[in-house]
Formats: C-alpha cells, structure tokens, sequence
C-alpha cells in the first residue's frame, strides 16, 4: 500500500514538472501582460535581500536557487554581485534546458555541502504536505546562513494574488503551517527571509522574531 501511495505521488510528479513547459514560462514569467513579476521587480527584491545580510554583515560567496525558473535571480547575481558562487536547480526539464539549470528534485536532492544564501520563490506550494515536509528539510540541511523563501498561502490566495497572473493550481496550505515546519531549522526574520538557527550573525532583538 505504501509503495503505490509512493509510486502515485512520483507520477503527480513527473506530470507536474511536464507541466512547467515552454508554454508555463512565457505565461507566468515572459509575456508582460501576464507575468506577475519582471525583471524590474525582482532585481528591487534582490537588492532589498542581499542589502539587509550587507547591514547584518553576513559575508555572502555562494547561493543556492531552487526552482530558479527563468533565471531572474542568476541574472541580477551575475550584473550586480559577480564574484558569488551561484548554482541553480529546477524539476523542469525545459527550464534546465532552457535556462541552464542542473535537473534536481528539491524533495529528494540534498547537496553535501551548505549556500550562504538559499532561495526559494515559488516552489513549496506545488508540492505536496509530505513533498513539501522533505523539501523544507533539504533546505534546512543546505542553507549556512539565510533562506529567502515565497510561499503562497490560503489567506494569500483569497486576499493577495491576482489570478490572472498567478498559478492557482497548487496545495493551499496556511501560514502556520509553513511556519511550524521551518521553525525546525530557521528562526523568522520578516519580509520572506529566514535565518538559520546556527548561523553565526546577531541581531538587534526586535529585527527577528526569536523562539
């Protein structure tokens, strides 16, 4: 029984990342009238990022884009901060492709090694609870100071998001539930930003939410 439990969740899978093809990414992330965010605004969040571990004097050499999508984030690294080691995975096929990123499935790929800053825009809510369990704990195990993660919510997909311009086919999970999983490893910052429970940085008492 657990094994075609395991073998059904694989097959959802494989035809969620068919899904992400040619005609997702010009959708979501190319066409201006239908993409959410372009390269204007992810370069503003960028900036915002990395500016705030510049103020916590959090040296940043190596990050880690998990489902890095059209590349936005890779684009800005290379113009604005080219000195940092910079490695990107997608589960699509046709965005590795495409945009030359290395093939890893995040609930199932662990590097041994730990990123200085990890990011994760947008992939959480296509998996499922347990897929999204293990990915939380991959991400966990692989980021050395900061997680920038965007995770649509239930409350975000009534009150937030524009659906003409958002994929809504994903798990609706709540906020608290995101939370009790990354409290495990990170301690809250604000703002999508996450930092590791051992990461060597101080904070002002109220610029992070502590246990």
């Amino acid at each position: 029984m657990a094994r075609k439990a395991r073998q059904a969740r694989e097959a959802r899978q494989t035809r969620k990342a068919e899904v992400f093809d040619a005609a997702y990414y010009n959708r979501y992330y190319v066409e201006r009238r239908t993409r959410v965010h372009g390269p204007t605004e992810i370069a503003r969040l960028c900036t915002a990022m990395t500016s705030l571990l510049d103020w916590w004097q959090f040296p940043i050499d190596t990050v880690l884009d998990v489902g890095a999508g059209v590349g936005a984030w890779r684009d800005w690294f290379s113009k604005q901060r080219p000195k940092i080691k910079y490695f990107s995975i997608e589960v699509s096929p046709y965005a590795c492709k495409t945009y030359g990123h290395e093939l890893r499935d995040i609930t199932k790929w662990r590097d041994d090694k730990t990123y200085d800053l990890v990011l994760c825009q947008g992939v959480l809510p296509y998996l499922d609870n347990e897929q999204a369990e293990k990915a939380i704990d991959n991400l966990g195990a692989m980021t050395g100071g900061f997680l920038y993660l965007e995770a649509i919510t239930k409350k975000d997909l009534r009150e937030v998001i524009d659906a003409t311009k958002t994929d809504v086919n994903v798990h609706a999970r709540t906020g608290a539930w995101y939370r009790t999983h990354l409290r495990r490893h990170y301690v809250p910052v604000g703002c999508g930003l996450w930092a590791k429970k051992d990461a060597p940085v101080l904070f002002y008492e109220l610029e992070c939410r502590f246990m």
